[in-house]
């Protein structure tokens, strides 16, 4: 089960009522938080989310619209009475403009690991049991989106391992994976899993142009969030000069890479009602929401 929840959904300045786009999620008592703009941590707050569970920061690009509530965040979990290291994982040559953040920051009681990824190559790295793969994309500097992915271990079918005459007290060791010998006998996982299982897939996108990459790597995502910085197709040269996307392009990658469901992000301050906007999209990917700070869902198993 992964909790899915938009931080905020603007992009270049904080509005009093969005602040700028950043996501968490959340899996087995620990958090990923994407991006941290301003106000992120007020939206945290306001959410009754917790910070200190934060275990990895994914950057997708340093814009200050992306990164510049990173010392605010720091130091309030620092000041919660965290100790143990914190990640930081973003495109490469971001490290001297999260280094220069954290001169703000002076002391903090714990460590902070930052690591940076290829821009022109995915990389894939696991953290909180997760997969994830790094998404290059186009815009004014290195940006990466993300792809987060939980696998899903077969059903344990418990028929088949009575006919086996396969003890219960060795069932759990089967489903986990391992081999057990009974009697004599040796017992593999094969004999008593069922068919593999579709991962839980969640893929975050903003500040790019469409690129085949992007469709390639969502492809058949429970929840694809995208950025529609503006809703109209009468935009899409703005768009184009400030490497960014409208509706109608999101709803298209949505469309061809087969995901269950869209939800846009990152909307230009001049665009008040995003959700007047949503017919660009929905005409052409139907299972599409419009983003609002602190919505959020829950991914389950099938």
């Amino acid at each position: 089960m992964i909790n899915v929840t938009l931080i905020g959904t603007g992009g270049m300045v904080p509005l009093p009522e969005r602040f700028l786009a950043s996501c968490l999620i959340e899996y087995n008592g620990k958090s990923i938080l994407i991006d941290c703009g301003e106000g992120t941590q007020i939206s945290l707050h306001k959410g009754r989310l917790s910070m200190s569970k934060i275990d990895t920061i994914l950057i997708t690009h340093c814009h200050a619209d992306h990164v510049s509530g990173l010392p605010g965040l720091l130091l309030t979990i620092g000041n919660q009475g965290r100790t143990e290291p914190l990640n930081i994982i973003a495109p490469r040559g971001s490290t001297k403009y999260i280094n220069s953040l954290l001169v703000v920051c002076g002391y903090l009681p714990y460590e902070v690991r930052i690591a940076e990824l290829h821009d022109t190559k995915p990389q894939e790295f696991e953290q909180i049991g997760l997969k994830i793969t790094s998404i290059p994309l186009k815009h004014h500097i290195n940006c990466l989106g993300y792809s987060l992915e939980l696998a899903l271990r077969p059903h344990f079918q418990p028929d088949i391992a009575k006919k086996l005459n396969i003890p219960v007290k060795f069932w759990r060791t089967l489903h986990s994976g391992n081999n057990i010998k009974v009697d004599g006998n040796t017992y593999t996982p094969d004999m008593v899993l069922g068919e593999p299982r579709k991962p839980i897939k969640i893929s975050y996108v903003t500040d790019t142009r469409p690129v085949k990459r992007i469709k390639d790597i969502v492809k058949n995502s429970d929840l694809f969030i995208c950025e529609g910085m503006y809703g109209e197709d009468e935009q899409h040269d703005n768009a184009v000069e400030k490497m960014h996307m409208i509706f109608s392009e999101a709803a298209s990658i949505a469309k061809e890479a087969g995901v269950k469901e869209l939800w846009l992000t990152h909307f230009s301050p001049s665009m008040m009602k995003p959700g007047d906007f949503i017919k660009y999209a929905s005409d052409i990917f139907p299972n599409v929401r419009v983003g609002k700070d602190l919505m959020s869902t829950t991914l389950k198993s099938e």
